[in-house]
């Protein structure tokens, strides 16, 4: 049988999405093979054609890989392949304009307690609000479910959620939470959840050395606070780093290096502008405020993100990848330590990339909306 895959990348990465003019000299290889990028050329194999709205990615110790959908559902895959199958007994989600069932890891050590996290808008009283749960699965049935916090106060709209999660070395969890858009000072007051970067012990409990539990009025899981719309958080193992990549207004998307008790600005310093052209703040700078790594102007609306770790792509190793929802590409980073070097845009206009990540045996995969595909990268070997 013909594997049609290599063709049918092809006619999507020629299809002009969501009106995006793509410069021929910046356009992806236009024939099937290999496709040269500055450090490597790889192919990509179109493993899915019929994603809707989706979030993040994660492999199950038996080899399947698991797919959120916003609306709610988690979609199950085994050797690359739709199974038809979904996971049963999620918890219903507040499905309004970006929120929704979001971000999904394994525990670090999920091979001996089981666990699983994900990120949603859980409904409430007033709206939606940001909850993170953990549970186990009985084959493809969830099990012995357990909510580990609730962001507060609860919003009507479904602007700004963020939302993902990590695990560091010692098994902290941390995980974003968007200033929901309406009220951006949301992110400079410490006795709401909105517009911060969270940290919690595994189980739910709150770390007794987070940097405002002893604050009166301040939600004790505050890591870090002026955070606009962080939608793509990555750990840093071999250097104990955590990336926050912030999604900015209109210019202002930001790398962030994330460190205990920061106030990264939003909204008392940006580089971007409103999206009605309007001016947020005449500020860039400010005492007490940190300075992004780099930061994109005009907008790339970047999402999901990932650090290179895997032996597959050696000349790629060490930099970040970062989906782009406008600028519909992958967005690879090279850094110096935790310095900005350069960057190069792989994959422009096969769609709105929301996430970007590695398997465990090591290689990459993006999901993308408006296109609907499940993407893996294939080095040239």
């Amino acid at each position: 049988m013909v594997n049609l895959r290599p063709y049918l990348v092809t006619f999507i990465l020629m299809m002009p999405l969501l009106s995006c003019e793509i410069p021929a000299e910046e356009s992806p290889n236009p024939t099937p093979g290999l496709i040269d990028s500055e450090e490597i050329s790889f192919q990509i194999d179109t493993l899915y054609t019929r994603l809707e709205n989706p979030w993040a990615m994660a492999w199950l110790p038996d080899g399947r890989m698991l797919i959120t959908e916003r609306k709610g559902e988690i979609l199950v895959f085994e050797q690359d392949e739709f199974i038809g199958e979904r996971l049963e007994g999620l918890p219903e989600v507040f499905n309004v304009n970006q929120a929704g069932l979001l971000d999904l890891v394994t525990h670090p050590d999920i091979t001996e307690n089981g666990w699983l996290y994900i990120a949603y808008a859980k409904v409430v009283e007033g709206g939606g609000a940001t909850a993170i749960m953990r549970f186990k699965l009985d084959g493809n049935t969830v099990a012995n479910t357990e909510e580990l916090i609730v962001t507060a106060p609860a919003h009507p709209g479904g602007r700004h959620y963020g939302s993902r999660i990590i695990f560091d070395n010692d098994r902290y969890l941390y995980f974003s939470n968007g200033d929901r858009g309406n009220n951006p000072q949301n992110a400079q007051e410490l006795n709401n959840s909105h517009g911060k970067i969270h940290r919690i012990y595994d189980n739910g409990q709150i770390p007794e050395d987070n940097p405002f539990v002893n604050v009166p009025g301040a939600i004790p899981s505050i890591w870090t606070y002026g955070n606009r719309n962080p939608q793509g958080l990555v750990y840093d193992r071999e250097h104990d780093r955590i990336w926050e990549i912030d999604h900015g207004p209109k210019g202002g998307d930001e790398i962030n290096l994330i460190e205990k008790g920061n106030n990264y600005g939003w909204p008392v310093i940006t580089h971007g502008i409103d999206y009605d052209g309007s001016i947020i703040s005449e500020k860039t700078e400010k005492e007490g405020m940190e300075q992004p790594v780099h930061y994109w102007d005009p907008s790339i609306a970047p999402c999901g993100s990932m650090l290179v770790t895997s032996d597959q792509y050696p000349e790629w190793k060490g930099n970040l990848l970062i989906g782009a929802l406008a600028g519909q590409h992958i967005n690879r980073v090279e850094l110096d330590g935790t310095s900005y070097v350069r960057e190069e845009r792989l994959l422009q206009g096969i769609g709105r990339v929301r996430d970007v990540a590695q398997s465990p045996d090591g290689f990459i995969y993006a999901i993308t909306e408006g296109s609907g595909l499940l993407i893996k990268i294939l080095p040239e070997d």
